[in-house]
């Protein structure tokens, strides 16, 4: 009975996993969002909504301690429940990037674009690809299909690289276009982050499976 509850427990962790998830990639969606509308509003309310994720995180958190201390789960069971706890700071991290976002668009209120905005957006709607495929296959522990996200992170490196390159060549022909270009690079960089913390969602899945921590984001 008492394993029942336990592992009862353990599906309720996942179902507030997949809720914080789904706050995190409506964060990074209604922030680019905002930008390419030039919404400021909108990204007001990412700002604001951010306190949903810090709330859940700290749902999730205190689930798992209750579980720790209550339960004193085995080694394959801790494990599990460790990589939640790591697993929720890289969700609350990539939120904290949204937010990042948002205030850009504050910052450059409703002037039109320096450029049109093609590979920015493309960066968020491959980077809220890979956070929910990092959830799914971590809830049900597939290690292929997370290792399958892995590889998509390429792609998002390979925007940001394009992003850079784009910004940077238009802001040494036009100084005017410095002071938004730079907001835009830091958009860029936040997008890449992002990528970067679905693929260590992947990792902790790996952990989890294996035991071994290690780093595939190179």
């Amino acid at each position: 009975m008492a394993r029942d509850a336990f592992h009862a427990q353990l599906d309720a962790l996942n179902r507030e996993l997949q809720i914080m998830g789904l706050l995190v990639q409506q964060a990074i969606s209604g922030a680019v969002t905002a930008l390419v509308t030039r919404n400021v509003p909108a990204a007001r309310v990412v700002v604001e909504r951010d306190q949903d994720v810090n709330a859940a995180c700290a749902t999730i958190e205190r689930m798992c301690l209750e579980l720790i201390a209550l339960q004193q789960p085995m080694a394959g069971d801790l494990r599990r429940i460790t990589a939640i706890l790591k697993v929720i700071t890289d969700l609350e991290r990539m939120a904290d990037h949204a937010v990042d976002i948002a205030k850009v668009v504050m910052r450059i209120g409703g002037a039109a674009p320096v450029k049109p905005l093609v590979d920015i957006p493309a960066m968020a709607t491959l980077t809220q690809e890979m956070v929910a495929e990092a959830l799914g296959a971590f809830v049900q522990r597939d290690t292929k299909r997370t290792l399958a996200m892995i590889a998509r992170d390429d792609e998002v490196d390979r925007l940001h690289k394009a992003v850079i390159t784009d910004l940077t060549a238009l802001m040494e022909k036009d100084s005017g276009t410095v002071a938004q270009g730079i907001q835009l690079l830091f958009v860029s960089s936040a997008l890449e982050r992002i990528g970067d913390h679905a693929t260590n969602l992947g990792e902790w899945l790996l952990y989890l499976e294996t035991g071994e921590k290690k780093e595939l984001n190179q």
